[in-house]
């Protein structure tokens, strides 16, 4: 009998299956369309999944050797079981190696249940809490089916009674892990997954590469959408995306908006727009809410807004606008599922379109528009800051080594001592560099993650169109944001070149012994990692080493590194000013007090300005530029190192 049985089972969930995999497929290509390489990207699938995702997820180890067990044991079971019990292949062979992977699964599925019996707060319930008695269900009960194949029992041992049992244990196991791959439930993830994988919109991240520029809106294509409305105007391999969360929560537990208590969580937004490109309500989200937002107030469907100003809709705008953009989310999301693209997608509508940008939004667009820098200052007096300092001109050289990006905290009376402190140090380091001065202009950044990509555009093609006058061979910058964007964004619109962070380029001078430096006498040190540095750039050990190299040794925050906490100043989040129940640097001052460190050292000026801004007794806040600036040594390098002309000092940097 459950010879007769299991085959019926196994092919009737697989039809079911691949049923539900059309309409699903169906249903993403709702979204609007994206260039992929479908073979391609189906071929490199296997190596992402093993190695790329493994890479994120091995950074627990308890999860990643439960995941290896019981994803590696259920792909090997369910093949060999098809072979075995839905083909009738019996050898007692392939009997042990069905033995053996259902033995392996069923290993792996224990820690599963084990973690579920008193789950972190991240996690999502309800569904997912079966989950781990499907994985038993299925590893035990093909186990059971397999021994007579692989001649441990007689063939008709149990007799029908067992037989019943067992297509019962299988119909539940197969059921949850073949046909709820498809039609929904917690095991779509795999499925989707997969195929988000192959598909991905940045397939640049694979294979060890790095992908967060945001991408450019064509602004001449009057058919395409000024950003997202609804679900249907994402891209089909986003919705795609989306769809794949395996609801773990590991970007809710990154967020800085969700623990200050801001109306955001990553996890839930991610499951509101697959909510809304299936159409429905939130009611049975099954993990944390938004902060102050119950869950069941919140519906929408594929062709419906997103976001309705005037009433209830899928997802508030406040919960757009309290992302700071520091993709902590992205960086710990197993699936890696790019949920920083998803809010400003949605933001570019709401200010393209709807002019909705909130608090001093709108006025900070105007400025850069009529100013050229956000705080709406006379764009005269963007060199002010260095009236003593008698800075070269690179409108005057035409040609140097580094041009100096100073960026608009040149407006901004504390950023002004780091940029002077760098001053000090290229020309300590005899640095052939020159400014722009008065032709700079902001950089974009600001009204970019604001969601004014026409104004980002505005900006940076007068500012490339400013440099293509001149030769210079690295831009230099104190500023991240700008460094960021100089370097990842500008390139889409014919600006590509060799941008540094200071920090960096300090680290090369010190290496190429450019700079006499003496040693540091202060107190103990931390070091805050900028967003936009490391976890969009991948620098962290640049800073740490210009910090070591004046006998600094640096008092590690427990979230420093690509772990480090957002101090809440990037994503325009100071000026969309969206309240919780703590202030996002307040948290990170917390973090660097557990240090008992008496400086903290930075290498951004928004950075500065939010930790400075802290009330209360509180560690001086220095960027590295200044720590640097202040050892050194007046006069030149020792005569057995001497400083190089120009044209070598380029070739060592």
């Amino acid at each position: 009998m459950l010879h007769t049985l299991l085959p019926i089972l196994l092919f009737a969930a697989l039809a079911l299956a691949v049923i539900g995999a059309g309409k699903r497929f169906l249903m993403w290509r709702r979204g609007r369309p994206a260039q992929v390489d479908w073979l391609g990207g189906l071929l490199a699938m296997p190596r992402r999944y093993m190695v790329d995702l493994h890479h994120v997820v091995a950074r627990d180890k308890y999860i990643a050797n439960t995941h290896v067990a019981t994803a590696g044991g259920f792909v090997l079971a369910a093949v060999l079981a098809i072979v075995v019990h839905g083909f009738g292949l019996h050898s007692r062979i392939l009997g042990f190696a069905l033995l053996a992977a259902c033995a392996l699964m069923f290993g792996g599925a224990l820690f599963v249940a084990k973690r579920r019996l008193d789950p972190p707060s991240r996690l999502s319930k309800g569904p997912w809490m079966r989950l781990p008695k499907s994985l038993l269900m299925f590893a035990a009960s093909f186990f059971i089916a397999t021994l007579p194949v692989a001649g441990i029992l007689p063939a008709d041992f149990g007799g029908w009674v067992l037989a019943i049992v067992l297509s019962i244990g299988v119909a539940w196991g197969v059921s949850e892990l073949f046909f709820g791959m498809t039609w929904g439930g917690p095991m779509k993830h795999a499925f989707a997954g997969a195929l988000h994988l192959a598909w991905h919109r940045r397939s640049e991240r694979f294979g060890g590469g790095r992908s967060t520029g945001l991408k450019a809106l064509d602004l001449n294509d009057c058919n395409a959408p000024l950003g997202v409305e609804k679900p249907t105007d994402f891209t089909w391999n986003q919705l795609l995306g989306f769809d794949a969360c395996v609801q773990c929560g590991k970007c809710e537990a990154a967020c800085p908006a969700f623990a200050a208590g801001q109306p955001l969580n990553p996890k839930k937004l991610i499951q509101d727009m697959v909510v809304g490109l299936a159409g429905g309500t939130d009611a049975k989200f099954a993990g944390s809410p938004y902060p102050g937002k119950p869950v069941g107030e919140h519906s929408g469907g594929p062709h419906l807004p997103i976001v309705n100003l005037n009433g209830k809709a899928l997802v508030d705008a406040e919960t757009l606008w309290s992302c700071t953009t520091c993709r902590a989310c992205v960086e710990e999301c197993p699936m890696m599922i790019e949920h920083v693209d998803a809010i400003v997608d949605m933001r570019r509508h709401l200010t393209l379109e709807k002019g909705a940008t909130p608090n001093k939004g709108a006025e900070v667009l105007d400025n850069l528009i009529a100013t050229d820098n956000p705080g709406g200052f006379n764009p005269g007096g963007r060199l002010n800051w260095a009236a003593d300092l008698n800075l070269p001109l690179l409108s005057d050289k035409q040609q140097v080594e580094v041009l100096f990006w100073v960026g608009d905290g040149a407006f901004d009376m504390r950023n002004q001592r780091t940029l002077r402190a760098f001053v000090k140090v290229l020309k300590a380091a005899n640095v052939d560099f020159a400014v722009l001065g008065l032709e700079e202009r902001d950089s974009g950044d600001v009204a970019r993650r604001l969601g004014d990509e026409a104004t980002f555009q505005l900006l940076a093609k007068r500012n490339i169109a400013t440099l293509a006058k001149y030769q210079f061979r690295t831009i230099v910058t104190c500023d991240p944001h700008s460094f960021h964007v100089l370097k990842n964004e500008y390139g889409e619109l014919g600006g590509r070149y060799q941008v540094l962070h200071h920090s960096t380029y300090m680290e090369r001078l010190i290496s190429a012994q450019k700079l006499n430096l003496g040693q540091h006498k202060g107190g103990s040190v931390t070091y805050h990692d900028p967003c936009y540095l490391g976890r969009y750039n991948g620098e962290y050990e640049a800073p740490r080493a210009v910090l070591n190299a004046i006998g600094i040794e640096v008092k590690e925050m427990q979230r420093s590194g690509f772990r480090s906490r957002c101090c809440g100043g990037g994503g325009g989040a100071p000026i969309t000013d969206i309240p919780g129940k703590q202030r996002i640097p307040d948290m990170r001052m917390l973090d660097i007090k557990e240090t008992g460190a008496e400086l903290v050292a930075v290498g951004c000026p928004q950075c500065t300005a939010m930790l400075e801004g802290v009330v209360g007794p509180r560690p001086e806040v220095k960027d590295i530029a200044e720590l640097v600036a202040d050892v050194l040594i007046e006069g030149v390098v020792e005569a057995k190192q001497p400083v190089p002309a120009k044209s070598e000092l380029a070739e060592l940097l």
